[in-house]
């Protein structure tokens, strides 16, 4: 390339040079034509307006400047590659900075939620009492130093042999008399359950307790059209052994619509995530709301423009109760704030079938009630301060409600908590993501420690970390 333009301009120079010693001109007459003349050198030659080389001459200029600023494109210099390499440059900078901000963001939310983990473990801490006097084995350890060092009846050989035992059962060299601070908080660290150092539950932790934090959430599939914008998706947690479905069964409904009535069954979660049912059944009432669940092998529902519940049998595919729920707002009287006719949230956890609700006598408060799960009696009551359309959603988990403080916002909490067994409320912050920006279901699954949600056509999962079991 470089190769030509100079040949180019090398033609250029000697046609300059050649048109000082031609006799070829040429010319504009008056009606703006141009004329070639041949004649020699004349003080009239100068006088040609057109004597710097004509349409044509320019014409080869702006051709001859193209072609330059082509050149130094390819080679990556001059003028012509400055804006738009400029511009590339500003948007690959663009996309760096922003991946660096996702990722310091993600940082931050790992950071976040390890600060308040570190703060309620340090406050747990703190409310451990501290011993009275030093342990055991310091005491023995210095009974033996002072026997050891004739202060005592005991003979010195005894004293250094029940030293050493001592020694030898607990097993720690730093542990010495010189330092009561570290002894302290020995203590305090050895008396710390397991179960409250894990992020997630296992075998042994089985007890309940005070929520203390949730994981982010992992998604397992995303509806395919509009009909799946929310919904419900649930795993039993009690699944009846010999029953025609097992604990893996995974079950979905999608809840747009006026006439909600299939209920989807999936062999287990592998193939909810490819989205093969094996299994639909139709419900005998259109169901309103995301507020159903399921639990011991039935599917507990509201009926549509209705305060009644409804238990649906899976085995014999038939309804097994019906049962109004008495004084329960219901179609829009009283739900959650994101809407969706959510007056009535129904609920499981480790102590059974709860429902969440408000009525005119609560004056739009949440009304928690435990049910009977196959009656669908309610056997009692409990009427919090939160109202129902200040919070997104709620849950149960160990006889205590929480409620979610948004259900559109990317980090928001779940930010209020009552207690069934002692009626105390108190305001918490465990920090939650709602990853797509549109939370509209929130249940917990005692089996799996973990609550479901559906977040704008996505059906994910969160896992939840329980506390310590407080002392009644």
């Amino acid at each position: 390339m470089k190769l030509q333009v100079a040949l180019c301009v090398a033609c250029l120079l000697l046609t300059g040079s050649a048109q000082d010693r031609a006799t070829f001109q040429r010319g504009n007459d008056q009606r703006g034509r141009c004329q070639y003349t041949f004649t020699v050198s004349s003080p009239r030659e100068a006088s040609c307006p057109l004597s710097g080389g004509g349409p044509e001459m320019e014409a080869l200029k702006a051709r001859l400047t193209l072609l330059e600023a082509h050149v130094s494109r390819l080679v990556g210099e001059g003028p012509g590659a400055g804006p738009r390499d400029a511009h590339a440059q500003a948007e690959l900078e663009r996309a760096r900075l922003q991946r660096e901000k996702e990722q310091l963001d993600g940082t931050v939310q790992d950071l976040q939620a390890r600060l308040v983990d570190m703060k309620q473990e340090v406050e747990r801490l703190r409310a451990q009492p501290c011993p009275a006097a030093f342990p055991q084995s310091a005491a023995l350890q210095d009974g033996g130093r002072r026997a050891a060092s004739g202060s005592g009846g005991v003979s010195p050989l005894v004293s250094r042999s029940m030293v050493q035992s001592e020694r030898g059962r607990v097993r720690d060299s730093a542990w010495s008399l010189g330092s009561p601070g570290y002894q302290e908080l020995k203590a305090e660290v050895t008396q710390l359950p397991a179960s409250q150092l894990t992020q997630e539950g296992t075998e042994d932790d089985t007890g309940c307790g005070e929520l203390v934090s949730v994981s982010e959430p992992v998604s397992h599939r995303k509806a395919d059209n509009i009909a799946g914008k929310y919904g419900v998706w649930m795993q039993d947690p009690e699944a009846p052994p010999g029953g025609p479905y097992g604990p893996q069964m995974v079950w979905r409904i999608d809840t747009i619509g006026t006439d909600v009535r299939q209920l989807f069954g999936y062999e287990d979660m592998n193939q909810f995530s490819r989205g093969f049912p094996t299994k639909v059944l139709l419900l005998p009432d259109p169901m309103e709301s995301t507020g159903a669940v399921l639990y011991h092998g039935s599917f507990y529902y509201q009926r549509r423009l209705s305060r009644t519940l409804v238990r649906y049998d899976l085995a014999t595919e038939s309804v097994a109760a019906r049962r109004e729920l008495p004084h329960a707002g219901f179609h829009g009287q009283y739900p959650y704030s994101w809407g969706g006719y959510t007056d009535i949230d129904l609920a499981v956890d480790e102590q059974g079938l709860w429902v969440i609700y408000s009525s005119n006598k609560a004056k739009g408060n949440i009304v928690v009630s435990q049910l009977d799960p196959k009656s669908l009696e309610v056997r009692k009551s409990w009427e919090t301060s939160v109202r129902k359309a200040a919070v997104a959603n709620a849950f149960m988990t160990c006889g205590r409600l929480y409620t979610l403080a948004s259900y559109t916002a990317p980090n928001t909490t779940i930010n209020y908590s009552y207690d069934t067994a002692t009626g105390q409320a108190k305001a918490i912050a465990v920090p939650f993501q709602n990853r797509y920006g549109y939370n509209s279901m929130v249940d917990y699954n005692p089996s799996h420690r973990k609550l479901y949600a559906w977040d704008n056509f996505h059906m994910i999962s969160y896992g939840v970390r329980l506390g310590k079991l407080d002392a009644k």
